[in-house]
């Protein structure tokens, strides 16, 4: 029985994607920082521990239970609405924290495992934003073009030692959490700077009618990342949703 571990599960793309690979008969190591804050359901195929991609001793304590890796899924993930100048640098450094280090973390604590054993599979959450240059997501975007290219340049080093990185790419997702953190994000750090108010009020409402057009749902992420983590001869970037696949189409 082959396990897949997974951050970031405790809502959204996490948690379906733990139940999907669940449903597929695999053992699940699903991470999240507040494990009694989870709803996945009981399983002696579950095991669900705390983790918080930002802390050295978190990811050693969850990779010391886990046992052998299979597959690591790094979907943890922080949202961050504003414009450059806007955004506190202790803002940016956290957002690449969790966007960026945290799964370069996760990834040197899995991969000595993987290389010993000649397989393994990395899939990197990234963002179809980085398919358009959408304002206001300025250093969101930059943190996961980061992850992009992280994940190429890997992929090319790893392939000697059996290991695949695969990059899957999901769309606007209003049935998850990320949105309303993204927000909640802006109002810690005060609103938009005033300069950018108007111009953001009047983006955000383009971005919310977009919504109303087809979205992505968490399910069609969790078929992206099995199929990332399942087939090998599958495409090294893989957008999730049918909003998504259109922007990659037509970028």
């Amino acid at each position: 029985m082959k396990t897949v571990l997974i951050t970031g599960c405790s809502t959204g793309f996490g948690r379906d994607t733990a139940l999907h690979f669940l449903n597929q008969g695999w053992r699940v190591v699903a991470t999240m920082r507040n494990p009694a804050a989870s709803t996945l359901p009981t399983s002696d195929r579950l095991h669900i521990l705390p983790l918080d991609v930002t802390d050295a001793d978190s990811i050693a304590a969850a990779i010391g239970q886990a046992g052998a890796i299979d597959v690591l899924v790094n979907n943890a993930g922080m949202g961050w609405l504003n414009a450059v100048e806007g955004s506190p640098l202790e803002t940016v450094r956290e957002v690449f924290e969790t966007n960026l280090f945290g799964a370069i973390a996760l990834m040197q604590a899995v991969l000595p495992g993987m290389r010993e054993r000649r397989s393994g599979v990395v899939v990197n959450v990234s963002s179809s934003s980085l398919y358009k240059p959408l304002p206001l997501l300025s250093v969101y975007r930059a943190s996961k073009a980061a992850m992009n290219a992280l994940s190429e340049s890997a992929a090319h080093e790893l392939a000697p030692f059996g290991i695949r990185v695969r990059v899957v790419m999901p769309g606007m997702a209003p049935s998850t959490s990320f949105g309303s953190t993204a927000q909640g994000h802006v109002a810690d750090a005060g609103g938009f700077a005033e300069p950018y108010a108007d111009y953001a009020r009047q983006t955000l409402a383009t971005m919310m009618e977009a919504a109303n057009g087809p979205v992505t749902e968490a399910q069609d992420v969790a078929d992206a990342i099995f199929r990332a983590a399942t087939d090998a001869d599958c495409p090294a970037v893989l957008p999730a949703g049918a909003d998504a696949i259109a922007w990659a189409e037509v970028k």
